[in-house]
């Protein structure tokens, strides 16, 4: 009878096991990217780092690598919100790109900006570098710049 139970041992403990390991799994999002995050974005002099300004940017990561950004650094009738793709880098670290429409105060289309981020994600929160780069509708480049970004995971 010993050895019947002693024999079960491996299957119990092998059940135990599964039972608890998507516990832990489940229990940290360190290092992923996909999901919301509330962001603050400071504006930065690209060539010194100098802060010109800072506003609110919210970042939806999706599965499938898209993504999504909306930003109170302009008036939605100036800027549309971007739309993009992601992707893994490193263990902890995504890059991203983002497209969204600028118009003008009358309501016209005047070109496009572009975004190219640099993320790392430490659970809960992450950190951006970015460019930015805006177009006329041509596609020729009219304006560039620097901005670093702090999140949290909504």
């Amino acid at each position: 009878m010993f050895g019947c139970r002693l024999a079960l041992l491996p299957a119990v403990l092998f059940g135990i096991a599964i039972a608890i390991s998507p516990a832990y799994a489940d229990d940290s999002n360190s290092g992923k990217l996909q999901g919301t995050w509330f962001t603050d974005v400071t504006i930065r002099q690209c060539g010194t780092g100098t802060v010109l300004r800072t506003f609110t940017a919210i970042n939806t990561f999706n599965e499938g690598e898209t993504m999504i950004d909306t930003t109170s650094g302009a008036s939605p009738a100036l800027r549309s919100p971007g739309l993009g793709k992601w992707e893994k880098t490193g263990s902890h670290t995504y890059s991203a790109v983002s497209l969204a429409l600028l118009f003008n105060p009358a309501g016209v289309w005047t070109g496009t900006q572009k975004l190219t981020h640099v993320i790392e994600v430490n659970g809960d929160e992450n950190v951006f570098t970015s460019q930015s780069e805006n177009f006329d509708t041509a596609g020729t480049r009219i304006s560039s710049g620097c901005a670093t970004a702090n999140g949290h995971r909504l």
